[in-house]
């Protein structure tokens, strides 16, 4: 009876939270006394699983799945934890687990607690500690039901090695045209060298930039710190950029390590997605713009004149310690 956890990829390789929410299953494995199996869905090196923990790895090839699908992972999921005898399964807090995590939880009756911040308070009830008001406050939420569901928040936990050997096995869940009821017309994807769920710092401009002419700037600033780059909702509306760079509580939430906000005045919605970021940065030239009080640092001035520099800046330091 193995904790299951399920690890996502895209092009065929695992992204960041997939380590982290291994790490995590691992960690309520430990307090349950049992093992960790890990399912996966058309990805490379799933070995490479094994080094967060994970036991066993039930890998999918399918064609029909490359694309997300919600009903049909969440089938694929639902066959795997019923495969393995899994009473806990782990997923992230993701935009497209958002989607299939309510659908694995009803399918198997389970309680489902997403925005998960800390390793299980206990087992026995088993309780967990989430986010709960936006990112306002934490709820000690109990799980009283006997299968459950677990989100756990991006970057929250963190990736922690703890080397496993893991066997590979193929898996082909039962897949019917009920798995399939809907489909993907057409996919909105943001090109870049980071993106902003996997990203350690994101910088993301609102429409203090002006026009999207003027956002090379701010792409220039993301490259030197290996930044993926973001936008508010009006710039995205605007069709400035677009939305799948749209972060905020209608859009994508956002919890890398640094965000540094240019030109977003810091409406509510926005301040809402990206609260979960441990340090958050504001360059505004209105110094009541509401961002600023949720901001750890600030600067007030124009950013046509201060992105320039403070990429200047960060590539004389990147010279100068390489």
């Amino acid at each position: 009876m193995s904790v299951l956890v399920y690890t996502e990829s895209e092009n065929g390789k695992f992204k960041k939270n997939a380590f982290e929410v291994a790490s995590y299953a691992y960690e309520v494995a430990q307090q349950l006394g049992t093992t960790v199996t890990a399912i996966s869905v058309n990805a490379d090196e799933n070995e490479s699983l094994g080094g967060y923990g994970v036991s066993k790895v039930l890998t999918i090839s399918d064609d029909s799945l490359k694309t997300f699908n919600a009903k049909a992972y969440a089938h694929a999921i639902v066959g795997a934890a019923q495969t393995e005898g899994a009473q806990v399964v782990v997923v992230s807090s993701s935009a497209d687990t958002k989607f299939l995590a309510p659908i694995v939880a009803a399918k198997l009756s389970a309680g489902y607690a997403p925005n998960v911040v800390a390793a299980p308070e206990s087992t026995s009830p088993f309780t967990v500690k989430r986010t709960a008001f936006s990112n306002k406050g934490f709820a000690h939420t109990q799980i009283n039901s006997e299968a459950k569901v677990i989100g756990v928040s991006n970057n929250a936990f963190g990736a922690i090695e703890n080397q496993t050997t893991a066997a590979v096995e193929a898996f082909s869940p039962s897949l019917g045209d009920d798995a399939f009821t809907t489909k993907s017309i057409e996919v909105d994807k943001v090109v870049g060298k980071a993106t902003i769920a996997d990203a350690d710092i994101v910088v993301s401009g609102g429409r203090g930039l002006k026009g999207p002419e003027n956002w090379g700037m701010l792409e220039e600033l993301a490259d030197v710190l290996g930044a993926a780059t973001a936008c508010s909702k009006p710039v995205s509306d605007m069709g400035w950029r677009s939305h799948g760079e749209h972060v905020g509580q209608t859009g994508k939430p956002v919890a890398s390590n640094l965000y540094i906000a240019i030109g977003i005045s810091g409406a509510i919605q926005h301040l809402a997605g990206v609260s979960s970021s441990k340090t958050k940065v504001v360059i505004n030239t209105d110094p009541e713009a509401p961002f600023f009080k949720a901001a750890d640092y600030g600067i007030v001035g124009d950013a046509f004149e201060i992105v320039p520099q403070l990429t200047e800046k960060l590539k004389e330091f990147k010279a100068q310690n390489a």
